[in-house]
C-alpha cells in the first residue's frame, strides 16, 4: 500500500482488507477485485452456501458431531457473519463468535465449489483474525473435523499459525473433532 495512504488505512480498515483482497485475487486467480463485507444473510447466494456448507458437513461427519451454525445460529447477537464477492459472485464466507471478552471462536468457513484453490478461505481468514485483534481478543480458537474431506482446512489453519489444543467452550473431546487455537498478540 503507498506511504501516502496509510493513514486513510488505519481509519478504514476495510480498505486494507479491500487491498490484500485484490493483491490475493491477482497472484491467484485472474486480475479482479473481491468485496469482503457483513454477509447478507437473506442473500440467496448466501443462504445456498450455507445449505453447501451444512450438506458437507453431515455428508462428512459422524452422527452427533457437525457444530456448523445453521440460519438461526449464524442470526446470534455473539455471531459477525462476512461474505467475499466478486462482482455478483459470492466466493465465500466466514464468521466470528464471540466466547467471552477475550476469546472468539471461527466458525462457518466455507468457499463456493467454483472458487476453490484461489486463495479466498485465506484472505477470509486473514479478516477474522484482525477483526478478532480489533476487539481486543487475545485467543481465536475453532473446531473442525478429520479425514480427508477436512485436510484443507486443517492446512489453511495451521499454515496461519493455529496449533492444535484441547477443546474449548461447550465442546467435548472426542475422536473425529479436531480444536485448534491461535494466541493473539495485543
Amino acid at each position: 500500500m503507498a506511504a501516502g495512504r496509510e493513514d486513510e488505512a488505519r481509519s478504514d480498515p476495510g480498505m486494507v482488507f479491500r487491498a490484500m483482497l485484490t493483491a490475493e485475487a491477482t497472484r491467484r486467480t485472474r486480475p479482479h477485485a473481491m468485496d469482503l463485507r457483513p454477509a447478507e444473510l437473506d442473500h440467496p447466494a448466501v443462504q445456498a452456501l450455507i445449505g453447501v456448507h451444512l450438506a458437507a458437513m453431515h455428508a462428512n461427519s459422524p452422527p452427533g458431531h457437525v457444530f456448523a451454525l445453521d440460519d438461526s445460529g449464524l442470526r446470534q447477537a455473539d455471531v459477525s457473519v462476512w461474505s467475499a464477492w466478486h462482482d455478483d459472485a459470492l466466493l465465500g464466507i466466514g464468521a466470528l463468535r464471540g466466547l467471552d471478552a477475550h476469546a472468539g471462536e471461527v466458525k462457518s468457513m466455507r468457499t463456493h465449489p467454483d472458487h476453490l484453490r484461489k486463495g479466498v478461505a485465506r484472505v477470509i481468514l486473514e479478516h477474522l483474525v484482525a477483526v478478532a485483534r480489533s476487539r481486543g481478543w487475545h485467543r481465536l480458537s475453532l473446531e473442525t473435523g478429520c479425514g480427508p474431506a477436512f485436510e484443507p482446512a486443517l492446512a489453511l489453519y495451521r499454515a496461519r499459525g493455529f496449533v492444535d489444543g484441547d477443546a474449548f467452550g461447550s465442546y467435548r473431546t472426542n475422536a473425529f473433532s479436531r480444536f485448534l487455537h491461535l494466541t493473539l498478540a495485543p
